[in-house]
């Protein structure tokens, strides 16, 4: 077991009307002036940001707001709600959606302490030392934003998708009712899905040895999020379904099934550059790059996906037990909608030239390496986008 740091400050608040804690929490918390940020209109149709104004109001905390947050959430927006915190002295950031709307506000908090552009610390040119606080009203469970230390941004001018972990933007609190999540569209769900129980295979699949009790954790979280996953496609208003999966999304990215294990989240890197070149949902990029990636890296460990196959999958087990959940896998991604090739993604074959692109950005020009189960170049990436176009 490698040594490691659990550390997971996040309030969570959790079932039908917790939203009514929102006040008690803001002040909890220090608020003096909340930027309500979030993305589309379905927040405000839904009648939840009308509610959170409200709410606000008869509390006397005073707010502004700024909406437009988009899938891939954009470094411009980001730069839009630092200049609109700056002037207008927000001290406290609320997040009323998913992951994109959690991560562009953990980038304003990030930007509003700090003198330079936020963009140095996604490009590595500095580390985070500070953060506005941050809280949640999350009504999209998928990228576990809510309780990670995460955040991710696209640079559209740049062309580049670039993650920053940092314990400074862990949400304050994280208010998480499973009733706002039982209208999300089909689409919307399976990514959701496909991203929870990614952000455990990630963890899964390490080159280090196996840690029974870490293992455990993860093989069942895994395992329940395929099955209710599943059963939730089948009956999308389904109340215990959608709070399982809630909670799933959660569990999956706040670090509790990967103690002690080295990460590998190759799968993910590549898929950034997926949503950067074509605007795809991540989840959906997810699905369409894991089974290529399993399958090139397999020999590395067949008894890790062996056990995978086993007690992720339920497939029996024998010498093909191995390969034979990989397939299982890439059969669930299309039992619940989500694609499994880079075709059936996009709607075409990238070219040659859109592959090496991707290789160039994910490889920063062939001087960066991702993942640790097998440790990708910009040759393997260029291997693996070309085996996932297909």
């Amino acid at each position: 077991m490698r040594d490691f740091v659990y550390y997971t400050p996040t309030e969570v608040v959790f079932g039908r009307k917790s939203e009514d804690s929102l006040i008690p929490l803001l002040n909890k918390y220090g608020a003096g002036k909340v930027l309500i940020h979030y993305g589309g209109g379905s927040a405000v149709r839904s009648g939840l940001i009308p509610k959170i104004k409200a709410m606000l109001d008869s509390a006397g905390l005073p707010w502004v707001e700024l909406g437009g947050v988009v899938p891939n959430p954009h470094l411009s927006l980001v730069y839009e709600g630092i200049k609109l915190c700056r002037k207008e002295r927000v001290d406290f950031i609320l997040a009323v959606g998913g992951g994109s709307v959690i991560d562009s506000a953990k980038g304003i908090a990030y930007g509003i302490r700090y003198d330079g552009d936020v963009w140095d610390f996604f490009d590595g040119k500095a580390a985070p030392k500070d953060s506005a606080p941050v809280g949640v009203v999350l009504t999209i469970p998928a990228s576990g934003s809510e309780m990670s230390d995460s955040c991710v941004l696209t640079n559209t001018e740049k062309g580049q998708k670039r993650g920053c972990n940092s314990n400074f933007c862990r949400c304050r609190f994280a208010i998480m009712n499973p009733e706002r999540t039982l209208t999300l569209p089909d689409f919307q769900t399976a990514c959701g899905i496909t991203d929870i129980m990614m952000h455990s295979m990630e963890r899964y699949f390490t080159p280090d040895a196996p840690m029974p009790i870490t293992d455990s954790l993860c093989e069942g979280l895994m395992r329940d999020v395929r099955v209710t996953g599943e059963k939730l496609m089948a009956d999308p208003h389904n109340y215990e379904l959608r709070a399982s999966i809630m909670w799933s999304g959660s569990l999956a990215h706040n670090g509790l099934t990967g103690c002690g294990v080295r990460f590998d989240f190759g799968t993910h890197r590549l898929e950034h550059e997926l949503s950067t070149m074509y605007g795809v949902a991540h989840g959906a990029g997810l699905a369409a790059l894991w089974c290529h990636w399993a399958k090139y890296v397999m020999a590395e460990n067949p008894s890790r996906f062996r056990s995978f196959a086993i007690k992720v999958m339920d497939i029996p087990d024998g010498p093909e037990a191995a390969r034979r959940g990989i397939d299982a896998m890439r059969d669930f991604y299309r039992r619940i909608g989500m694609p499994t090739s880079i075709p059936e993604l996009i709607g075409r074959k990238a070219t040659r030239e859109e592959i090496e692109t991707m290789a160039d950005r994910c490889s920063r020009g062939g001087t960066f390496t991702v993942g640790a189960f097998k440790v990708l170049g910009r040759p393997e990436m260029i291997d693996i986008y070309t085996k996932a176009n297909e």
